[in-house]
């Protein structure tokens, strides 16, 4: 069975840092792609990086580029999401996913998701 645990979340104030953990069983880690999402109130889901652990290539959109890095270590099967110089707009709840084959990369579609992590950024 596939699990997602997301943790590292929490309160912190504008310009801050927070390490987001994914901590994840039950597929073969260094095979497949990872996706980090985000979801504010009232918002639509949003993706924020990916890590393709099938190469180690990594994806982040423009709206994190330089603030938000993601990395692998696989030998406790985790991904990490290190935010720093962080905005109240990056306040929502964090969630880590895999798509539904290892052949398929960051693009997804994904199938398994984690229970996610709340990030509040604010002073």
């Amino acid at each position: 069975e596939v699990q997602l645990v997301e943790s590292g979340g929490g309160l912190v104030q504008p310009g801050g840092s927070l390490r987001l953990s994914c901590t994840t069983s039950g597929f073969t880690f260094d095979e497949y792609a990872i996706g980090w999402f985000r979801q504010a109130p009232g918002k639509e889901r949003e993706g924020v990086s990916c890590i393709n652990n099938n190469g180690g290539a990594t994806y982040y959109p423009n709206f994190v580029k330089g603030r938000f890095t993601t990395s692998s270590d696989n030998a406790k099967n985790t991904v990490y999401l290190q935010m720093n110089n962080l905005k109240p707009e990056d306040t929502a709840v964090y969630y880590c996913a895999i798509p539904g084959s290892p052949y398929y990369t960051c693009s997804g579609p994904y199938d398994h998701w984690g229970q996610g992590t709340q990030v509040t950024v604010s002073s």
